[in-house]
This record gives structure tokens, sequence and C-alpha cells, in this order.
């Protein structure tokens, strides 16, 4: 069933800023008015049968539209996706109504063990086909298309047969979906694999692209010359750089989001560097 024909659901185009819920903005965002076209929330933290929680996410959707997005479908799992977790999965964003529902490119789980981590794929032909069934599977089950977010990286397979935006296109082109697109993971591939992460951007399907992750990444050092994705600091500059060409290449708006995982500042801190994307994108539209 694998093919976009199968999935002729569409996702329209949203402009806005937005940041990620976290535990420690709770009271900021049920006490007062954030300055936030949306807010993005980890799925997984919300796909419970009542409590707090959901309290929260409730109160938080009547002010604001929400984002899900989730970091253990395990899309890329060879034994396929867990029929429980899609279940949950629906029912939330039955409730939620959101603006649409994401996840990574990357594996988590085997049969028997959850890694809790975003493992990497071969990219190769056979992996892709995996994908695609599951992404099918996916959609078929939430009744919706849905977005999936290219991951940073540390290692490559010896097997591999396409570049990763060769396989985002061709997924992206047989089972219909749209990409998440994380400007620093980008930039902290290129870093590690030394390859352009201009050429990266413009073998991507971009009229696909619906977000864009913003996050800060632990640099090289001396001691280690690799990139590490820590998502716990501020948007390093040639991130900002790389999200201004996105922009200028991009034929339709997209949601920007700041992602900060770790070390998590006061709420205005990160409001401060969500204008700056507002800048950065304001400036990148301008005509040379």
């Amino acid at each position: 069933m694998t093919g976009a024909m199968s999935h002729s659901r569409t996702i329209d185009p949203f402009g806005g800023f937005g940041l990620g819920l976290r535990r420690t903005h709770y009271e900021d965002f049920l006490e007062s008015d954030v300055p936030v076209d949306f807010v993005e929330v980890i799925s997984e933290n919300y796909m419970i049968e009542g409590g707090r929680q959901l309290r929260i996410l409730d109160r938080v959707r009547a002010k604001h539209p929400v984002i899900l997005h989730g970091v253990s479908m395990s899309i890329g799992s060879a034994n396929g996706l867990d029929a429980e977790h899609l279940e949950k999965l629906k029912r939330l964003a039955e409730r939620v109504d959101p603006l649409w529902v994401s996840d990574h490119l990357c594996w988590t789980r085997t049969s028997a063990h959850n890694s809790h981590d975003l493992l990497p794929l071969p990219l190769t032909e056979e992996a892709l086909g995996v994908v695609c069934a599951n992404i099918d599977r996916a959609q078929d089950a939430l009744g919706r298309a849905m977005l999936f977010e290219n991951p940073s990286s540390y290692l490559t397979f010896p097997e591999d047969e396409l570049t990763e935006w060769e396989f985002l296109s061709e997924m992206a082109r047989r089972t219909g979906c749209y990409l998440l697109l994380d400007v620093n993971n980008i930039y902290v591939s290129s870093r590690n694999h030394g390859f352009s992460a201009h050429e990266y951007l413009a073998g991507l399907p971009l009229e696909r692209v619906r977000q864009i992750h913003l996050a800060g990444h632990d640099p090289a050092t001396p001691e280690r010359d690799v990139i590490i994705d820590t998502h716990d600091r501020e948007v390093a500059d040639g991130v900002w750089d790389l999200y201004a060409k996105a922009i200028s290449m991009l034929p339709q708006p997209v949601a920007t989001m700041i992602e900060r995982d770790e070390h998590i500042p006061p709420l205005p801190d990160l409001l401060a560097e969500l204008d700056r994307a507002r800048g950065v994108a304001s400036d990148a539209l301008v005509p040379a």
C-alpha cells in the first residue's frame, strides 16, 4: 500500500513561532498570556488516561494551538509499530486536535527492549521500505498525515546506499508524509560527516516541510571532534545562518520552534531567542 496516493490528507502551511511546553513553564502558560503562536508537547508525556498532566494540557490548548511531537514511535523498527502506542496516540490527538502529529526518522526499540534513545538507521533501500510501510500504518491508524524529523547522527553505515536527503525525499514521495526540518540536526550531522548542509537543503522536497526546530549543541573540542546534539543551550550562530538559508529557500510559510530539553532557562530568555528567530526569518525573506 506504500505510496503518496494512499494518503491524500494534507497539512496546510502554518507560519507561526512557538516553544516546547516544559514543566518548568507550566505556570507561565497557565497564568499569563505567553506571546507564542503554538506550543509543542512530547506526545508520550500525555498518552495517559487522566490526571494533572492532561488537565494542564487541556487548559493550555484552550489558549494555544498544540503540536504533538513523539519520541518513541520507532518508525524504523523492523518489528513494525506498537499497536497500543498508536491507539493511545490516536486518543490523544482526538482530544487535543493538534496542528499536526510528528515523530523522528529513527528506531528506538526491538520486540523486547526500548532503548529510550533515537537510534540511527542504515540509509538503504531495505530500510526505506520498512520505514515507508510503518509510516503508512501509522498514518492509516491516526487518520492523518504525519511529519517526520531528520535525526542528528554521529556514525554512518558501510551499507548506506542513499544520502539522508535522498532517503527523506523518497520517504515523503512514497507515503505522502511531511517533514519536520531540524536545522540544528542538519548542522550537527554535516559537521560530523563532512557533507554540505546547503546541498542537503537543496536536495529535499522543500514543499513538504511544515515545521522547523532550532536548538543548541555541544561544539567539538580538541579532545573530541564530534559535535553533540544536546538541546541544552542557545542556538549557535552557524545554525542561525543555516536557518536563514532554509527560510529563503522554502516555498511556503513554516512553523518555527525553539527546542530546549535540558538547562531550561526562565521563559523570558526563551522568548527573546524566539524573537531572534522572528527577526532572522523576516530578514531572510527580504529580496537581496
